[in-house]
């Protein structure tokens, strides 16, 4: 557990280019060799801080489906918001995890089966439901560049004062409501500057397409 505590605040403190095994047992005040007693490996940490950062997430499993969804998503979210230099991990460990969380995969399948799907609409669904959770999250809280962040806050500004009404009309219309709040057009990441409305939109877009292509009818 102080493993695990140890590595996980040191990459919210200085990310991960400075997480290794050799850092954390520098920050513990112990030769690197006494780690692999507890964890064999980096990867094998790094599966228990992603499970660690992920203990929480799973909502009341009596809320109606549609609720329960939702809270997943926003649950998964505010962990990362906490951690954001976790976020590109999660991804990549939920590719290939070497503990993988049976208890939450069996609570989403649950809920999608409620919510009307089976067999192999209900694969396709749980898949849908992963990559939407990690997905904008991953791409909101993305590691933004460490240098030179004035100089690239005013070149981004600088691109998007210039834009040409004519030439880009709805992008010109909407420039103040976009600047630094949107995908690509930013310098900071969710961690200073949430994407709340983007993220709202998303949950619900996901909830309806679920309700409309759950138990298709012969209209659909």
């Amino acid at each position: 557990d102080r493993i695990v505590d140890t590595a996980l605040k040191l990459i919210d403190a200085q990310g991960l280019e400075a997480f290794s095994l050799r850092a954390v047992a520098k920050e513990l005040g112990v030769y690197p060799t006494a780690l692999y007693w507890h964890v064999p490996s980096r990867n094998e940490l790094v599966v228990e801080i992603i499970s660690d950062v992920l203990a929480d997430i799973v909502p009341p499993q009596e809320l109606p489906w549609e609720d329960w969804i939702r809270a997943l998503l926003h649950r998964y979210r505010a962990v990362i918001r906490l951690h954001p230099n976790v976020a590109p991990l999660i991804g990549v460990q939920l590719v290939s995890n070497a503990s993988a969380d049976l208890g939450m995969i069996e609570r989403i399948l649950a809920k999608l089966h409620e919510a009307g799907f089976e067999g192999a609409r209900l694969v396709a669904a749980y898949n849908a439901l992963l990559g939407t959770m990690v997905g904008f999250v991953t791409q909101e809280f993305a590691m933004v560049l460490t240098d030179d962040t004035e100089q690239w806050m005013d070149r981004m500004s600088r691109i998007i004062s210039t834009i040409d009404p004519e030439r880009y009309p709805l992008l010109a219309a909407h420039r103040d409501q976009m600047i630094n709040r949107s995908f690509i057009l930013r310098w900071e990441n969710g961690a200073t500057a949430p994407l709340d409305g983007g993220f709202e939109f998303y949950c619900e877009l996901l909830v309806a397409g679920l309700k409309a292509l759950a138990r298709p009818g012969p209209e659909a």
